[in-house]
Parts: structure tokens; sequence; C-alpha cells
């Protein structure tokens, strides 16, 4: 078969398979499913995902009122362990928390030296009051907060701090917009109601409508990757993960042609803003939700 043809017929199933996808009936969001798929992308998630300005470390230590530097803390659903790093760097005593296994698999060869811990953050396997900071990194929303925050209220000890936070691509102009628009259309077609699964958590909903009464800081930074590198890092979003791999090849293939006129140079700025939300513990113990479990060997 001549080159072109094959290339045409590439393209005719490729196309095949997107509208097949888009017009399947309507599935409900599966939350469970969407946080077990981290562990089919778990090296590319670690390659591709971006890590966070030394200001956000900064504003954590600020808000915190203590240093990082000799600091124990619970790094929960460390993934591959993007923010262990980065808080180990600054001096913190950290232990991670992951229940995925192909991340905690990722965590644990790129940092060999971290304790880590398999457990989830609806049930932390540790004694009350036993750390000075509990984070959650791109993590909360995989949680259920009725069980989570007594969870991390719990083990800090009185003074310490909760630090949540999320790198959000900025979707509101330019390039970025068009791409949301694209990625919604090939994922969803015009079914408004699967559009919105794929929308970023807020953190305010996440935070505040949960009891919680933090302080805020906001920032915005910037990263420039090649173009292989910010496709990985967008199929190692859950939203890729579950979706048929024939799917999803077709869609960053898509993308990447669009991407290519953009940034001809085939190096891609994406431009982020980190949201931050610190709480600190009152004096007044918080007694657990759930009865802890016993850590599950790594």
């Amino acid at each position: 078969m001549p080159p072109e043809s094959q290339q045409e017929n590439h393209r005719s199933h490729r196309e095949s398979d997107l509208e097949n996808h888009r017009f399947r009936p309507p599935q409900q969001f599966d939350h469970a499913a969407r946080a077990r798929s981290f562990s089919s992308v778990a090296a590319q998630y670690a390659a591709s995902r971006p890590g966070y300005p030394a200001e956000l470390f900064d504003a954590i230590e600020e808000r915190a009122g203590r240093s990082l530097k000799g600091a124990r803390v619970l790094d929960v659903g460390a993934g591959t362990g993007i923010a262990t790093a980065l808080l180990a760097a600054r001096g913190a005593e950290v232990v991670a928390v992951e229940p995925g296994p192909g991340m905690a698999a990722q965590l644990r060869a790129g940092l060999p030296d971290v304790p880590l811990v398999r457990a989830s953050g609806d049930a932390l396997p540790f004694r009350a009051a036993a750390f000075d900071l509990v984070c959650y990194a791109q993590a909360w929303h995989w949680t259920d907060p009725a069980r989570s925050v007594p969870e991390a209220m719990r083990v800090l000890r009185p003074g310490g701090a909760l630090a949540l936070w999320w790198n959000s691509p900025r979707r509101d102009t330019g390039w970025a917009a068009e791409q949301d628009a694209r990625l919604a259309r090939g994922m969803f077609g015009s079914d408004p109601g699967r559009a919105a699964e794929a929308r970023d958590a807020d953190p305010d909903v996440l935070v505040r409508l949960h009891g919680l009464n933090p302080t805020s800081w906001v920032a915005e930074w910037t990263r420039s990757v090649p173009l292989d590198t910010h496709l990985a890092m967008l199929g190692s979003h859950s939203r890729f993960a579950v979706l048929d791999p024939a799917v999803s090849a077709a869609i960053l293939e898509d993308e990447r042609a669009a991407l290519l006129d953009v940034f001809p140079d085939g190096n891609v700025r994406e431009d982020y803003r980190v949201q931050l939300s610190v709480t600190q513990r009152t004096d007044a113990p918080t007694p657990p939700s759930v009865t802890p479990r016993p850590p599950v060997p790594s």
C-alpha cells in the first residue's frame, strides 16, 4: 500500500474511534476508576507532570508558622513523589502515603530513602498528633472529606497545619482555552454533562465546604517543555487514562498537529496557577473518624 494510502487509512480508523467514543451513551462518573487509573500511567506521570515553584514552599512555611527544615511532614496522595522530593529538599522529614501500586513503585524507585506507606487519606495508619504538617498536592479531591478532614486533624499535633495545593493550567485565554475546547469536543462531543466531568476541582469548594477555614495563597508560573512532554502530561491525567488507548492516542495525535501550528519550534509554554490553602489545627484534639488500619507493605 502506498504511504499516502496508509496515512489515509490510519486517519480513517482514528476518526472512526473518535466518533464511536463521542456518541456512546453517557456513563456515570466513576471516581474510584479514575483514581485507580493512575497506576497505568505512573511512569508517564513521573516524567511529564510539572513540579512547583519555590515560592510555594515559602508560602507554606509562612502560613504554617514554622520552617520545613526538621518538620515531620506527611505527604498524602504522594503519587510518584513530585512534591515529596521538593519537601525533602527543604529539609523536611517526610513520610509518603500513596494507595496506588504503580505510583508507589515510581516513588520508591525515585526516592528510596523516603518512608512510604500504602494507605489512603481517608484512613491514616498513624498515631494521633504525630506530624507537624500534613500535605496534599493534587490529591485532596480523591478523598472523602467527611473522613479525610478529621483524619488529617487527628494526626496533626496541636498547632500543626494541613496544607493543600493544586497546579491548575491557565485556560482562560489564548491557545490553552482553544485546547480545552478541542479536548472537550474530542472526548465528549456536544454532551455538556460528560464534559463537566473533566473540569478541575475547585479548591475553595473542596476545602471550605468541609468545615475548614484556611488562609489562601495564589501564584502564577510558567514552564517551557518539548511538545512530546506536554502531550505525555495531558495523557497522564485520569480522564485520558480511563479511555480506550486507541481513542486517547487519536485525540493526542490531533492535538499534536494543532499545537505545531501554535508552537512551530516544538516547545510548548505551559502557564499555571498554583493555589494553596493552609489550615492550622486548634489545641482541641479531633477524634478519629475511622479506626486506623495497619500499613500495607510497599
